[in-house]
């Protein structure tokens, strides 16, 4: 089985692809970062299969066709898409300009949509084709000081509920996980007050993705949310 997951050099996206390969997969790791995603592909545990870095920066259209045929030219197709790759804004309405909103849209809403058309006819060839899009709470609730990175995630969450439906004839399961506040260093960008201990942590993230990829179950599991109950602001 093959895992295509982006954003995996670091946060919610690594974690992913350590927990997908203690379960063998063959990964195609995804990232700007090329030194960070070497690393994380030393790490990755004896169980995992094969593993290829494909350093790319998502706010490029050229990138989003290039990363699934060279994950489906190097691991022989795919079967599992985890668009995890995502920018934040933090900081007053007002202040954010034509050039944050398109590069914040480019890389969390952009990229998975057209990662997804890319990857769709590989995907009808799986036995088991499955697409995981992580979006956060902040797609269905507001909070201030967040509004492009909130409309992001409305329109991640919008074509998730579509896209689900025009691939189900197909069998392709669509999954969006939709997280509180998560102990990654984007949170702490934008929520330095807040004590990382006392947020969701990267792991049960992690552990809903290997639930998903493992259950062999015949009902619907349209989105996850996931929140800690505390004091916070941010849930």
């Amino acid at each position: 089985m093959v895992a295509l997951v982006t954003g995996a050099s670091r946060g919610i996206g690594k974690t992913i692809a350590m927990e997908l390969a203690k379960l063998g997969y063959d990964l195609a790791l995804v990232s700007r970062d090329a030194a960070a995603l070497a690393d994380v592909i030393a790490a990755l545990p004896d169980s995992c299969g094969k593993a290829v870095a494909i350093p790319a920066d998502l706010a490029l259209e050229e990138s989003y066709t290039q990363v699934v045929e060279e994950a489906a030219a190097q691991l022989g197709g795919l079967d599992v898409l985890v668009n995890c790759a995502g920018l934040s804004q933090a900081g007053p309405f007002e202040t954010v300009s034509p050039e944050q909103w398109d590069s914040i849209f480019a890389v969390n809403a952009k990229a998975p949509f057209f990662i997804c058309r890319a990857a769709l006819p590989y995907l009808k060839k799986s036995e088991k084709p499955i697409v995981i899009n992580i979006s956060s709470v902040v797609g269905f609730k507001g909070y201030i000081h967040q509004s492009a990175y909130a409309s992001s995630k409305h329109a991640l969450a919008g074509f998730t509920k579509v896209f689900a439906k025009e691939v189900q004839p197909f069998g392709i399961r669509v999954h969006l996980i939709s997280p509180g506040g998560v102990a990654t260093e984007m949170v702490k960008k934008m929520r330095p007050d807040i004590n990382a201990d006392e947020l969701i942590q990267p792991e049960e993230i992690a552990e809903l993705v290997r639930f998903l990829v493992s259950w062999e179950g015949k009902g619907t599991i349209d989105q996850f949310y996931i929140r800690r109950y505390s004091s916070l602001a941010f849930d």
